[in-house]
């Protein structure tokens, strides 16, 4: 089983699997409707926050394709939940990978979500050996994509009115990055070697 052997410390966070104690701290951003275009898991109460919660306590290994990792972005200090990254091993034979995240926008802007991501790259491409990622993004998300752009991700693909979300046509951008583009952070305490997932 490829489980994470340790809680992944950055400067000022740590990366953590979900517990079921978190459930308050998710629903102050998970039920909120600006962030329901975002999640995977929807939610529109606390007993579906909860059911999400489970889920996302269960994403704790990549073992095949179609696994994903979730963790919890915990602020040193006052242990806040601020947030989540996932990776998704979405191809074997090519090791490819796409990342998911969600911040509480109590919370954004502050450079947290970059220093998540951050570790998250470094975990896809240094600890499974994933050869590419991928992440979407909504095209309305200027923070979002201005994100992608300072951490290197290459714009690949514009999916323009290609989904309706609430009455209103999506549009969908599609950012990636190859293990070799990364410029590996120096702020994410080493992981034991592992081999490649495919």
């Amino acid at each position: 089983m490829s489980s994470l052997p340790l809680t992944i410390q950055t400067d000022r966070l740590l990366l953590r699997s979900f517990v079921r104690s978190d459930v308050e701290a998710l629903a102050q951003y998970h039920l909120l409707p600006s962030m329901q275009r975002y999640t995977v898991l929807r939610t529109r109460n606390r007993d579906q926050v909860g059911d999400a919660l489970e889920i996302m306590c269960g994403e704790v290994c990549l073992q095949r394709p179609g696994n994903t990792l979730t963790l919890a972005m915990i602020r040193k200090g006052d242990d806040q939940l601020l947030g989540h990254v996932s990776l998704h091993w979405s191809d074997s034979t090519a090791s490819q990978g796409e990342v998911l995240f969600l911040i509480n926008p109590a919370y954004a802007g502050l450079g947290f979500a970059a220093e998540a991501l951050a570790a998250l790259f470094d975990l896809a491409f240094g600890y499974f050996h994933l050869h590419r990622i991928m992440v979407r993004c909504d095209g309305r998300n200027h923070h979002s994509i201005k994100l992608m752009q300072q951490m290197g991700l290459r714009l690949e693909a514009h999916y323009r009115e290609h989904a309706l979300y609430q009455g209103e046509w999506d549009e969908e951008l599609h950012f990636a990055l190859l293990d070799r583009e990364w410029q590996r952070s120096n702020t994410v305490r080493e992981l034991p070697p592992r081999h490649r997932v495919a």
